[in-house]
């Protein structure tokens, strides 16, 4: 048997660029020779996808689904290079076969899900990953998803450039009005980017140097140290209406809170209703953007 560690496997991942089992196959196949393994991933076709993993990949597709009685739900991130692949059909495609395969599977980890057979294809997540990376020639990386079960609601804005999915603790989850109020919910939460679900979610920490921030805010404007304390006790209520997504103002009527408007509803429904939790995808999010001009590519490579 070959002779080579987890540690062989991880280095050549990150030298390549290809996936774990292809990895592990290239070293089986040249008996632990990392050079041979190399060649190897080469004459597979993998290590032309592999060159291109260097490049940065933050445009793409955040996407969200759920299954047809709305007990399962999936949010989902892929990037590509450019937003102009991003609309590709065949990518978009892919996106939403990545995302119907973690419904299918329950996939632990990204790792875990390229390893899945790709729902409705006879090719593994990675397989096909790697074929829609030569045939669209960018990097295209997998980079999150979150599986929920329960209640669920799913929201894309923009045709992926956010993708929202909210889990709920409710008996009302086979009315269409229950799925109105969850859009409107995955709506609001697309557009204010709230942190947090409700105060208990804030950590200690964070509360704490906002206390300081707005401590020394008072005392620069003036006001008597004596007071300040009591001036950010009030402070802090408007930092949860502003962060706590219960104790925000409802977008659609801001008189009331989402707290309100959720119990408003469960009420007119004739049950109960609670946000579990909730999740926001932004493609890009956290990445470095690619600066380089997408028409003045193209152009180098015609006079190429």
């Amino acid at each position: 048997m070959a002779s080579f560690t987890a540690k062989d496997v991880k280095t050549l991942r990150e030298q390549t660029g290809c996936g774990m089992m292809d990895c592990k196959k290239a070293l089986v196949e040249a008996d632990g020779d990392m050079d041979k393994a190399v060649d190897f991933l080469r004459e597979q076709g993998l290590a032309k996808a592999a060159k291109k993993a260097s490049r940065i990949a933050a445009e793409g597709m955040a996407f969200a689904m759920t299954t047809d009685d709305n007990k399962k739900g999936v949010v989902i991130e892929i990037n590509a290079e450019t937003d102009f692949v991003a609309k590709n059909e065949d990518f978009r495609n892919f996106v939403k076969t990545c995302a119907q395969t973690v419904i299918d599977n329950a996939p632990a980890d990204v790792d875990a899900l390229m390893q899945c057979k790709a729902s409705g294809t006879d090719k593994t997540v990675a397989e096909l990953l790697q074929e829609k990376i030569q045939v669209i020639g960018e990097n295209i990386k997998l980079r999150r998803f979150k599986l929920m079960e329960g209640a669920c609601v799913a929201y894309v804005h923009a045709g992926g450039v956010i993708g929202v999915l909210v889990n709920f603790d409710t008996d009302l989850a086979d009315k269409a009005e229950f799925v109105t109020y969850g859009k409107d919910i995955a709506m609001q939460i697309a557009a204010l980017n709230t942190p947090y679900l409700k105060k208990e979610d804030v950590p200690a920490d964070v509360l704490e140097h906002e206390k300081e921030i707005m401590k020394a805010e008072v005392i620069n404007s003036g006001k008597p140290e004596a007071i300040a304390d009591k001036i950010v006790m009030g402070k802090i209520g408007k930092y949860y209406k502003e962060n706590c997504l219960l104790d925000q103002a409802f977008v659609k009527e801001n008189k009331i809170s989402v707290q309100q408007y959720t119990d408003k509803t469960a009420k007119e429904l004739g049950g109960s209703i609670a946000i579990k939790e909730f999740v926001r995808f932004e493609k890009g999010e956290g990445l470095e953007k690619r600066n380089d001009d997408f028409a003045a590519e193209v152009a180098a490579a015609v006079k190429g």
